[in-house]
């Protein structure tokens, strides 16, 4: 009896959910990452944009605008970087759509569905990639930034705190960018339907000029805008010219306001975009 008992084959225990999804999602991000590396012209020309703004509102708008009373250049260009670094990562949300647009119009998706494995992990994997990828492309940036005058005037820990912001707000963008990629066709589509909203979101706001100059209404819809409150945190992290002397609630606590909102886009955009997953490829 006890010969069959150890003949039976023991049945293999079932991997923990969290952990499934977790192992999957670093799968599906490794996948990317080599990709990138295999085309790496679409890291160089990401590069460009920044590299062409920095260049472009440091030198031809550097003296004509006015922070805190002076039109020094120098001044300028420590106020401009912080909006310069936010609107890099969430740019990135449109390259974030049109590769998942991509994946899907190719089929790629079915094939992960046919897999055994977490339904969030192909949409978790890919934001973290582009993740990786956000973060090597500001690495340059600040190395430009510096080169053209740019300095902080703060300790080590809150440069690298404001990096962190940086990030979370890019990786919170991104999966908007992942719902645009899954809702639409085409990875031009994608591409048009990641830009469309990204320009008004990063103009009107304290980014490149200081809110407190534009007319009345359109102030309180930038000093409530989430890209505001993580270009605020940065200056104030940052030790850099330009933060805001405004009353509203994420202009006097912006690290905090610019945590909350990027944590809330995270958790109602991802729970979106993988409803939408589901449903695409059901």
């Amino acid at each position: 009896m006890s010969a069959v008992t150890d003949a039976t084959p023991q049945r293999a225990a079932r991997p923990h959910p969290l952990g499934q999804s977790v192992r999957d999602s670093l799968i599906v991000a490794k996948r990317n990452l080599i990709r990138m590396s295999r085309i790496p012209e679409m890291i160089i020309f990401g590069l460009f944009q920044p590299i062409m703004f920095v260049v472009l509102f440091s030198y031809v708008f550097g003296g004509s605008m006015n922070i805190g009373g002076s039109t020094e250049p120098g001044i300028y260009r420590e106020f401009l970087m912080a909006g310069i670094f936010a609107q890099t990562v969430t740019f990135a949300t449109a390259g974030a759509g049109a590769g998942i647009a991509e994946d899907m119009h190719k089929g790629l998706v079915d094939r992960f569905r046919s897999l055994p494995m977490a339904r969030g992990a192909v949409l978790t994997g890919r934001t973290l990639a582009d993740l990786v990828q956000t973060a090597l492309t500001l690495l340059v940036l600040a190395i430009v930034a510096l080169l053209v005058g740019w300095r902080t005037h703060t300790n080590v820990g809150e440069v690298l705190g404001a990096f962190g912001l940086l990030l979370l707000m890019g990786y919170a963008f991104t999966w908007i960018g992942a719902l645009i990629g899954l809702s639409v066709r085409t990875p031009e589509a994608a591409t048009s339907g990641g830009l469309v909203w990204l320009f008004p979101v990063t103009f009107v706001s304290n980014a490149f000029v200081d809110s407190s100059q534009m007319t009345p209404w359109l102030r309180h819809i930038a000093e409530w805008n989430p890209f505001s409150a993580t270009v605020q945190a940065c200056r104030e992290l940052f030790g850099n010219p330009g933060v805001s002397q405004s009353d509203a609630w994420p202009m006097q606590h912006p690290v905090l306001a610019s945590l909350i909102y990027s944590v809330l886009i995270v958790v109602i955009f991802r729970t979106l975009a993988v409803r939408k997953y589901r449903s695409a490829t059901a």
